[in-house]
């Protein structure tokens, strides 16, 4: 009878261990430890060695000098090919494309993770949906074939060359890719895939690991690009061993508030491509939608002129964008002073607070302070600094700012305004916006042409700023 052969791995990072250690020695985090069963025969190989064997080639590999290896440009298959039969379903390939680099490139992995309902497997669905050329095998270990049928009807449509698989097994997953050749392979999720040769349930580090590489494998051999939809945990990262991102090309974030509408796709890891890039989606009935122009969803949208708000030309990666910062100043009515912010760092509110009272002289100190950045975004830019201070201090005199004014600029400990990267970007999607002055630090110095419409007012403290704006 052949002896069971167990391991104990990290649950943060995948480090394997042959004993119990109550800290990791590759992560430091403490008791996450847990013993599976690897193989119950010593003489079986794993997948990972497998996998191992076939990346490393026959032997028959040899070095070559780099200017005699042949380049060009990978194939990529346009996930936003839109058929007149795709009328009625939501557009959400041509922003996945532009996040990707240009399309998915044949032969990749890619990891898509989230939180739960942000929307993972809708996206998923719905790129098979809108090209009905590509030949789509959907494999779901969280859902049935009749609940995949139904979310696709209320996607829009179907059409014949979406196939489904409700299974989890690793083994039947690939014995029908290798059937039905299809041109792209989504797995959702990889935390319930689970192979016959590992002796530990659906969603462990082995378990994830091993059939993460065998997936892999099956994406090198065939050239079929493979979406792996993962889940994540409390603190926002990707589920199972660490090794799972180094394993896949691609890794999509996605980001947002279930409460809000508004989605934002962002890309971590990209070997074919540049990571400044993300995506904007707005959840509808019908599916997620593209927002070409965010900034139009995050400016003001009410009529008459309030204190306490402030227009903030942000960057996002490559992408600029205009948002609304919301402040309330107010007497504290207790004895400690409330501070609070939704979508900003709490400190750095503190640390901007702290430079108005040592630097300028406002009293706040004793008042309280409400900071909200509107849409549900999570920002951090350092040049929403200006529009935050801005904010701060419009409310606290209870006057608004004067209309169609945006700010980029950080702010130092010492009261002066820092200049902002890619402040041409910024400018230009003021002037797109209808904004009619930007205020910018002294030190930013704009090249190219001037934008019509739009003045650019160049300050060097956050003196200065009170005296140009009250």
């Amino acid at each position: 009878m052949a002896k069971i052969k167990k391991a104990w791995f990290c649950s943060a990072c995948g480090n394997e261990s042959a004993k119990w250690m109550g800290k990791c020695p590759a992560c430091g985090e403490w008791n996450t430890m847990v013993e599976e069963i690897v193989s119950k025969s010593p003489d079986s190989a794993s997948l990972t060695s497998r996998v191992q064997s076939y990346l490393q080639g026959s032997g028959n590999s040899k070095p070559q000098p780099l200017p005699q290896i042949e380049s060009g440009q990978e194939s990529r298959i346009i996930l936003g090919n839109r058929t007149n039969a795709q009328e009625d379903i939501c557009d959400a390939g041509n922003e996945l494309d532009r996040v990707l680099g240009g399309g998915m490139v044949k032969g990749s992995l890619v990891l898509l993770g989230g939180e739960p309902g942000i929307g993972k497997s809708t996206l998923s669905l719905q790129i098979p949906l809108m090209n009905d050329t590509l030949r789509t095998l959907y494999v779901s270990g969280e859902e049935s074939a009749k609940q995949i049928k139904m979310r696709a009807q209320r996607l829009g449509g179907t059409h014949d060359n979406c196939l489904v698989l409700s299974e989890t097994l690793l083994e039947n997953i690939l014995k029908e890719a290798y059937a039905a050749s299809p041109q792209l392979v989504i797995i959702d999720s990889i935390q319930t895939i689970y192979s016959q040769n590992i002796e530990s349930s659906a969603g462990s580090v082995s378990q994830v690991r091993e059939c993460a590489a065998a997936l892999l494998r099956y994406a090198k051999e065939t050239g079929t690009p493979v979406i792996l939809i993962g889940h994540i945990t409390k603190d926002g990262s990707i589920a199972g061993p660490k090794v799972l991102e180094h394993i896949v090309d691609v890794v999509l974030q996605f980001e947002g508030d279930n409460r809000h509408a508004y989605r934002i796709l962002r890309s971590i890891k990209n070997r074919f491509g540049s990571t400044a890039e993300l995506a904007v989606y707005q959840m509808c009935s019908d599916g997620l939608r593209e927002v070409l122009n965010p900034s139009e969803m995050f400016i003001p949208m009410h009529g008459a002129e309030l204190s306490g708000i402030a227009v903030s030309a942000m960057l996002d990666g490559s992408r600029p964008f205009l948002i609304e910062v919301q402040s309330l100043v107010s007497t504290a009515a207790y004895g400690t002073p409330q501070r609070s912010a939704t979508g900003f760092d709490v400190r750095r509110m503190n640390m901007l607070l702290a430079v108005l009272e040592k630097r300028v002289g406002f009293k706040l100190s004793q008042k309280d302070v409400f900071l909200n950045i509107a849409g549900g975004l999570k920002i951090t830019d350092p040049a929403c600094d200006m529009a935050i201070v801005a904010a701060i201090l419009s409310s606290n005199f209870d006057s608004s700012l004067p209309p169609n004014v945006a700010f980029a600029g950080e702010i130092g400990l010492s009261g002066e305004i820092r200049p902002v990267s890619q402040i041409e970007k910024r400018i230009a999607e003021a002037a797109k916006l209808g904004m009619k002055k930007i205020f910018i630090s002294s030190y930013n110095t704009p090249q190219g042409k001037p934008h019509k419409g739009v003045q650019v007012i160049q300050i060097a403290t956050v003196a200065e700023l009170v005296k140009q704006i009250f």
